[in-house]
């Protein structure tokens, strides 16, 4: 099973600022201050390997779009935020535009930033190819629809040469797609949204993004860890801190990167990746974000090590 991110960030897709690139290249020349380079291969070996992330890289910012390769043609699409604009390039490129494929969404929810890549997403374009959108939601067409509509867009949604299917299915019970055990759950989010666990050959992965979580619903909590249970990496709505989740941002249906290692530990998860970030935090601001859930992390452990990590646009996993 393996697993890529197209688009990490929540609400809104971001950029990076002519602001902000100074400021990497700063920090980098101040990193790199007294050192003399002998070659290019040396200045490249200096930024792989002793600059920081935040530095010499940057977290991106397109809005939520992540893929689950099970061993099935084209990988499992969860959400189509508008990350879903260069994971469909990349499809084209791979398949090319006369070899048709069946791609099967997992969507979270409605909201705009996880349905606005669909318009960008060139499989839509090619005839003969198959596009099953699978939800929790039974008005998940029309939000489809609608997003297409004048004078939103200028394609029509009976414009696109796909042949594009909805399924809804009821949290709670599972159902099988191309050998994959597939399951949901209903999460506290306005409108509800919906997370996905997939089981294939003893691996598992869980996309859990824009749920809210509060810390005297035992039972939610409960029922999350049995969601969460074992698996191998957990993708997780962690846009707050915890503070802003209990305070001013409650109500929000977002969770905090304190109770996704909360959850997680409880559950004995593996991996947990920290997603859906908040567009206004720079790259330091959500390394930092990072590091203190690490040390959260390891001053909570019991007997069980979780794994902490954040998810970035361009981020491939092997599970």
């Amino acid at each position: 099973m393996k697993v890529r991110f197209w688009g990490t960030r929540g609400s809104l897709p971001v950029a990076l600022t002519a602001k902000d690139v100074r400021q990497k290249v700063i920090d980098a020349l101040k990193q790199s201050n007294g050192k003399t380079f002998a070659s290019d291969d040396d200045i490249v070996s200096f930024v792989d390997n002793e600059l920081p992330f935040e530095t010499k890289a940057c977290f991106g910012g397109n809005t939520s779009c992540v893929t689950v390769d099970v061993g099935f043609d084209t990988p499992f699409i969860c959400d189509l935020g508008s990350g879903a604009r260069p994971l469909g390039n990349a499809m084209v490129k791979r398949f090319g535009p006369k070899n048709p494929q069946t791609y099967h969404v997992f969507m979270s929810h409605l909201h705009w930033d996880h349905i606005m890549g669909f318009p960008f997403f060139v499989p839509v374009y090619i005839p003969g190819n198959k596009i099953i959108i699978h939800s929790g939601h039974s008005e998940v067409e029309f939000a489809f629809r609608r997003q297409q509509g004048e004078p939103s867009f200028p394609v029509t949604f009976e414009q696109l040469a796909a042949n594009i299917e909805f399924q809804v299915h009821e949290p709670g019970v599972p159902f099988e797609v191309e050998g994959t055990k597939v399951l949901s759950i209903r999460q506290k989010h306005g409108g509800d949204s919906y997370g996905w666990r997939f089981e294939k050959d003893g691996k598992s992965m869980v996309y859990s993004t824009d749920s809210e979580h509060k810390i005297d619903d035992r039972e939610g909590q409960e029922a999350f860890v049995e969601f969460f249970r074992s698996a191998d990496l957990v993708v997780f709505d962690a846009m707050y801190s915890l503070l802003d989740s209990i305070s001013v941002k409650a109500d929000w249906g977002h969770s905090s990167n304190i109770f996704g290692v909360a959850l997680c530990q409880r559950a004995e998860a593996k991996t947990l990746a920290l997603f859906h970030h908040e567009p206004i935090f720079s790259d330091a601001h959500i390394q930092s974000v990072l590091l203190e859930t690490q040390t959260f992390e390891e001053a909570t452990r019991g007997m069980h090590e979780l794994n902490v990590i954040t998810a970035y646009d361009g981020l491939e996993l092997d599970l």
